[in-house]
């Protein structure tokens, strides 16, 4: 949502599409954004929706999850019993679900709880990785363990020369996370690309769509230019004027279906991890709220919405 708009149209226009949606309306023609007239996909747009999950698929393809970390205040049979309740099928792990001094079979067994319920793991984090090859293969061997294939992480700049050696020693993927204005090493998806491109391809970036906004850049044009080394993102909106400024989906100011036309454009492959920052205690209707928000938006997307 622009500034220009207001949250109660944005919203009446997501509940008409999902309204449109269930009525069964045929597949209408896709809409392109402005934003998408600058990007320039392999294949025509339409082309793109159109072979995208299926014409069942609400996601269009987007392999939407959920970053653990908004189920902090939950225990882990808990917080997958919730990731169940609002339908999704991807996690990203914290160590709050699964501590990074676990034994091998330890994490291996919580990796199965999850798929045993139909709930891959995608990646884990946000790990901090310090200038220690001990602790940074540790990090590695966490990861490998859970069979997760990124592993979203905030890594000390010195460490990327070993950083380097790791990600080809393990064929695992490394996703750096920014975290907006207060970080001083990568507030920025910009900075994150700038440090990793000069490292093996499997080094790349986590985009944080509310800290890349109050970093003052645009989510929506990061995924384009960041998109060959993006291996994460973490879905949210923002409204600078809360006390927590990490809001559900369409309650701030942030261009949401910008940024779901943007991965959709690039053919964005990785996780897209809902992180619900609020109401730690009771994350469960805040998270489906976003969920519902962009599934609707998604619905006006395929059934040619503006």
């Amino acid at each position: 949502m622009t500034e220009s708009e207001s949250p109660a149209s944005s919203r009446r226009d997501v509940l008409k599409s999902m309204a449109a949606a269930a009525a069964g309306a045929s597949l209408g023609a896709f809409a392109t954004s402005a934003l998408a007239q600058d990007a320039k996909p392999t294949e025509p747009l339409g082309g793109a929706i159109s072979g995208a999950g299926g014409v069942g698929d609400p996601w269009l393809g987007l392999k939407a999850g959920v970053a653990s970390y908004s189920l902090r205040g939950l225990k882990l049979d808990a917080a997958i019993k919730a990731i169940q309740r609002v339908d999704l099928k991807y996690v990203s792990i914290k160590d709050i679900h699964l501590k990074m001094d676990s034994s091998p079979e330890q994490r291996k067994a919580v990796a199965a709880q999850f798929r045993d319920v139909g709930i891959t793991p995608l990646s884990c984090g946000v790990v901090t990785l310090e200038n220690d090859e001990a602790q940074v293969r540790r990090a590695f061997e966490y990861t490998r363990d859970i069979g997760a294939p990124v592993m979203v992480c905030s890594p000390d700049p010195a460490a990327f020369g070993l950083l380097d050696q790791m990600v080809k020693s393990f064929d695992i993927k490394l996703a750096i996370h920014n975290h907006g204005p207060g970080d001083k090493r990568f507030p920025s998806p910009y900075d994150a690309l700038k440090a990793a491109e000069k490292f093996d391809p499997r080094i790349g970036l986590c985009i944080d769509v509310g800290h890349t906004a109050r970093a003052g850049v645009d989510p929506a044009e990061a995924i384009r230019k960041c998109r060959d080394r993006l291996y994460d993102l973490h879905l949210k909106d923002v409204d600078p004027s809360q006390p927590q400024p990490e809001v559900e989906l369409g309650r701030g100011r942030l261009d949401v279906r910008g940024i779901l036309q943007a991965l959709l454009d690039v053919r964005y492959t990785y996780h897209v991890g809902f992180e619900h920052e609020k109401d730690a205690k009771d994350p469960i209707p805040g998270l489906a709220e976003s969920v519902g928000y962009a599934k609707g938006m998604l619905a006006g997307m395929r059934h040619g919405g503006t």
